[in-house]
């Protein structure tokens, strides 16, 4: 099994994590898999705020609801990454929309996450990547400017504990020859 192999079948989503930073290695390591990612015509449509602040980390909890399994884990992870898009640059060319689906960005932004979740757990992170919260309240907290959308708070850090793999789906239950 080849080492990239190896990462996707490992990546957990990781709720609870070890007192214990990350590097500054580490951090730049997984934040150089957001520069190498790909985007539709290159346009890196992504801004990433790094959050280490534990009193700017318990105003974004604020925007979880109780029901959030992973509202603890915005506290308990050393470093929490907002990944943000920039509106209007992806899928555009010369200010007009090219592509059926609109702007483009939140398919640059979920090829991001996934290159955080895999760059991290390659330097031995744990990542939960977390959407359902108030993300007009995060937003605010971070200063995420008009023009930007937040999407996603991805917590980070050393998992507390590891959990197997959940059941995944035949290859041949969702793959077609030919037509759908």
């Amino acid at each position: 099994m080849s080492d990239l192999m190896k990462v996707l079948k490992e990546r957990r989503s990781i709720r609870r994590y070890e007192n214990r930073p990350v590097s500054d290695d580490a951090l730049k390591a997984v934040l150089e898999a957001v520069q190498w990612s790909p985007s539709w015509a290159n346009t890196q449509c992504w801004e990433i705020v790094v959050v280490k602040d534990r009193m700017q980390k318990e105003r974004l909890q604020a925007a979880f609801p109780a029901t959030n399994p992973a509202s603890k884990a915005l506290l308990e992870a050393p470093v929490v990454l907002a990944v943000c898009g920039v509106l209007q640059r992806s899928g555009y060319y010369k200010g007009e929309v090219t592509t059926k689906f609109g702007d483009w960005f939140m398919f640059d932004l979920g090829i991001v996450t996934q290159s955080i979740c895999l760059a991290a757990r390659d330097q031995g992170l744990g990542t939960v990547i977390t959407g359902l919260f108030d993300h007009a309240k995060a937003a605010e907290v971070l200063g995420v400017p008009e023009g930007c959308e937040l999407v996603a708070l991805i917590p980070l850090g050393y998992a507390a504990k590891e959990s197997s793999a959940p059941k995944r789906r035949e290859i041949s239950e969702f793959t077609h020859d030919d037509r759908f």
